[in-house]
């Protein structure tokens, strides 16, 4: 029993440094190259972005994504669960440290990293996907709308990056409506092209969010074989909160009967199956495969329109018959 407790303590450490480090990832790209231009992102720190220019960084991006993001946690506690609300708060207090020191460093420069704003975005965009990518499988979370699309994806089938991308278009948009001096047509002119740049950055920081924890309805199948089945059966029902099928075989080299584990689960879990096993039996024989599909309860829902029955029908089949 300490072992198991010593190698959960060890690889939920594990997990909490790379999400610091997928962190770091997401306030370097989004404090060093996409603030300085004042180009708009999505999430709670697009928001903070729209206080701080309207404010004329009079409140920090930090202290407006932290406060969002705890009014976000109390209406997502009882549908995502207590674990991710820990991991989130986790992660909104670190989010919000670093965007809160790199924001000062990078806005007292007094001018962009990378002159071109284009190049500039872009790079941003890709290092806030590789890190909520990174943040997400391992669980954590970085808060903001990550919290909304954790919501609906426990609800819908709907990936998390398109979940994310129509949320932080209507905060990117908002920004057609910060301080402007200048007419109608010149807040035209200077506002949609930064709206179209944070409508880019939105798109490339959820394609890279979504190659990075393939959630797009990617299932995979286990099958195991071990002599501690009823232990792994458990800590999977337990820690992956997935169902398991028990099976009963035969060894036909050695005669003797086993009982047989079959695990369907997302494959961004497929990680917490692995480690379940690993830890209880390292000796334990397990296939993988990916599945194009899962329907039924805790996965994906039908949806196929059935044929409407045409009237006499039935007594049709009946005289065929």
């Amino acid at each position: 029993m300490p072992k198991y407790s010593y190698g959960a303590l060890m690889t939920n450490a594990k997990d909490y440094v790379i999400i610091i480090f997928g962190l770091m990832l997401y306030a370097l790209g989004f404090t060093a190259f996409i603030l300085p231009h004042e180009i708009v992102i999505g999430g709670l720190s697009g928001v903070g972005t729209l206080v701080y220019f309207a404010t004329h960084g009079t409140i920090s991006v930090a202290v407006t994504q932290y406060a969002c993001n705890l009014m976000l946690l109390a209406f997502a506690y009882k549908i995502v669960g207590r674990t991710f609300v820990t991991r989130t708060i986790f992660g909104a207090t670190f989010i919000s440290l670093f965007i809160g020191v790199l924001e000062n460093f990078f806005m007292g420069l007094g001018h962009p990293l990378i002159a071109d704003q284009s190049m500039s975005v872009i790079l941003g965009a890709i290092l806030c996907g590789l890190g909520v990518g990174t943040v997400f499988i391992h669980n954590g979370s970085s808060g903001g709308t990550d919290i909304v699309a954790a919501m609906v994806s426990k609800l819908s089938n709907v990936s998390i990056g398109r979940t994310m991308i129509i949320t932080d278009m209507l905060i990117v948009s908002c920004s057609f409506f910060l301080p402007f001096d200048g007419d109608m047509s010149q807040r035209f002119e200077a506002r949609v092209p930064t709206i179209v740049y944070g409508w880019i950055s939105t798109f490339v920081i959820a394609y890279v969010t979504d190659m990075i924890i393939n959630s797009n309805r990617q299932a995979t199948q286990f099958i195991i074989f071990s002599h501690k089945w009823e232990d792994i059966a458990n800590r999977i029902n337990r820690e992956a909160r997935r169902g398991v099928t028990v099976l009963n075989g035969q060894g036909w080299y050695s005669k003797k009967d086993v009982k047989i584990l079959m695990v369907w689960c997302r494959k961004i879990e497929s990680v917490t199956i692995f480690r379940i096993v690993k830890m209880i039996d390292a000796n334990a024989f397990i296939t993988q495969a990916n599945v194009n599909g899962v329907y039924g309860k805790g996965f994906d829902t039908m949806k196929v329109k059935l044929k409407k029955s045409h009237p006499g029908a039935e007594y049709s089949e009946h005289q065929a018959q």
